[in-house]
């Protein structure tokens, strides 16, 4: 019996509706990069307690049937008409390939799975690490252009009916539009600094696959090209993945061949819980047997963010503009040489919204063949190389970041109140917490600094929200009073940014998600606990005064 087709996108979906959650081990898996989908829609369905909060994004791409409108996108039709016309145009460009040949894509832009599989309980002791590695190299094609082709996969699938196996060619093939975003402006090369990034397949119905790569210059002599390592895998550990690389890096100097064994006791070992070690055993030449161990941060929520590269490419202040324009749902656009820095400050701003999760397009890096979703109309986040600058930055009404070095100005484009959106108290306290850390802040302090100066913004703006979740019975749905929510913020600068707040896609949908928990629930996620110290704090500072 084979297993029904299954399709990915290059980005994550928008829903609705959203199960109950456990907010504190499960936070970081669920904010990851996606790329590009053009659709709105609702999502619905019993998820494992481990997968049940996903990253979303506004735009979906549909096969054949151009730009579905929702109710609330009907204001909107001329733009979403100039938007469906350019997706006619996209659907064009990448069905086919960067020499002009037909590409073997799927017949939307929606990436295949690999494999239809049970789920498995994610962030949990049992998972496997991956799901299979990649090894991606630019080839000289007839033309004399260089494209990029996969030229080692494991573990290899046996056993897949016909459609399963073609489905995987095609995702397969797709990947490379990541592995090498810049398209066909490769040659050979004798110096290369490796670089590591990230991004994230969404299929449809939210489950999520993450992409790992790294690129590197192999061994030798002379000119050479580089070559893009790249791990898919349902897991978001950031760390654990790179240290990884690194093992899959010496091996591969060694011998193609000596990836194998070293991937295969991976994949056999069970993927550790929070805090928990697990040692892989492998061999190398001339070295024997080694026991390499890989430990996963007791802080899960964290273990997928570096805030380092935010912080180093960006002041405090610039930071909390582009916090305040993010918090807004605005167009954003990053700028930088560098794909690590890209992947790793978008995925470093979309941590600052906890306990909110960034619901529209989101894509770390921006293939060139995809550079054309800048046009959209509707919010997102994206990652744009320097190269492509000149074709990104001719938009209105977003925001563009410039993250290179020797920058003249870090904002290229603005709305102009970026800095006037915080409350002018609130966002005090977040720089004044921020300014524990310093220049040489190991990981570990910034991921302790960073979250303890953003998180209490969203206590002292919305914390408030279970007071006005009404409901009729203990096992009802919640209703949230939204007027009465908004009219107890007794200072007039936090009603006015929480009025617009209320507004937003991800404040609606983590209502929601409250709304549909069980009442047995309430108080038991990790900002609720973080909500209830704020106030006995400030209950023991009170009787102190």
């Amino acid at each position: 019996m084979t297993s029904p087709r299954k399709t990915w996108g290059f980005s994550s979906m928008r829903s609705r509706t959203r199960p109950p959650l456990d907010e504190g081990e499960n936070y970081f898996r669920r904010r990851l990069f996606s790329s590009f989908r053009s659709d709105r829609q609702r999502s619905q369905g019993e998820e494992d307690d481990a997968d049940k909060r996903r990253t979303f994004s506004d735009t979906e791409i549909e096969t054949n049937k151009g730009v579905f409108l929702s109710s609330e996108d009907q204001p909107e039709v001329g733009a979403m008409k100039r938007f469906s016309t350019l997706f006619s145009s996209f659907r064009g460009k990448i069905s086919k390939d960067r020499t002009g040949k037909e590409l073997d894509l799927p017949a939307s832009t929606e990436l295949s799975s690999v494999e239809e599989k049970a789920k498995e309980p994610r962030y949990a002791s049992g998972q496997f690490f991956f799901e299979y590695l990649v090894v991606v190299r630019p080839k000289k094609t007839k033309d004399g252009i260089y494209e990029p082709q996969i030229i080692y996969q494991f573990p290899k699938r046996d056993g897949m009916v016909r459609f399963q196996k073609e489905e995987e060619e095609k995702t397969l093939k797709a990947l490379t539009l990541f592995c090498f975003p810049e398209g066909v402006n490769w040659a050979p090369l004798t110096e290369y600094p490796s670089e590591t990034f990230s991004f994230v397949l969404t299929d449809v119905d939210g489950t999520r696959k993450n992409g790992y790569c790294r690129r590197l210059l192999p061994d030798g002599k002379g000119a050479r090209l580089p070559e893009a390592y790249c791990i898919i895998s349902n897991l978001a550990c950031f760390g654990l993945f790179s240290k990884i690389f690194d093992e899959v890096e010496q091996r591969r100097k060694i011998a193609m061949a000596m990836i194998y064994p070293f991937m295969q006791s991976l994949r056999e070992s069970a993927f550790p819980a929070p805090g928990h070690t697990v040692n892989i055993k492998s061999f190398i030449p001339d070295r024997g047997t080694e026991i390499i161990s890989l430990t996963r941060p007791t802080d899960s929520w964290l273990e997928h963010v570096d805030f380092r590269t935010l912080f180093k490419c960006l002041s405090d202040d610039e930071v909390l503009q582009v916090f305040a324009a993010t918090v807004l749902e605005r167009r954003i656009i990053f700028i930088a040489d560098e794909l690590g820095t890209l992947s790793q400050v978008i995925h470093a701003v979309t941590v600052l919204l906890y306990p909110f999760i960034w619901q529209h397009t989101l894509i770390s890096i921006v293939p060139e063949i995809l550079i054309d979703v800048v046009m959209a109309p509707t919010p997102y986040l994206l990652g744009v190389q320097k190269s492509l600058a000149d074709q990104a930055t001719d938009q209105t009404e977003l925001l563009v970041v410039d993250l290179s070095e020797g920058r003249k100005q870090t904002f290229i484009k603005s709305m102009g109140d970026e800095d006037t959106i915080l409350p002018h108290k609130l966002k005090d306290e977040i720089k004044q917490a921020l300014s524990a850390k310093n220049e040489n802040s190991s990981l570990e302090e910034l991921n302790r600094v960073v979250p303890e100066a953003f998180l209490p913004f969203f206590i002292k703006t919305v914390g408030h929200f279970s007071k006005y979740i009404v409901r009729n019975g203990k096992d009802q749905p919640g209703e949230f009073q939204r007027t009465n929510f908004c009219k107890a913020i007794e200072s007039k600068s936090t009603r006015r940014f929480v009025k617009k707040f209320v507004q937003t896609q991800m404040f609606d949908l983590f209502v929601q998600e409250i709304e549909q928990r069980p009442a047995s629930q309430d108080g038991t996620g990790f900002f609720d606990k973080k909500i209830a110290e704020y106030h006995k704090k400030m209950r023991e500072k009170a009787k102190k005064h």
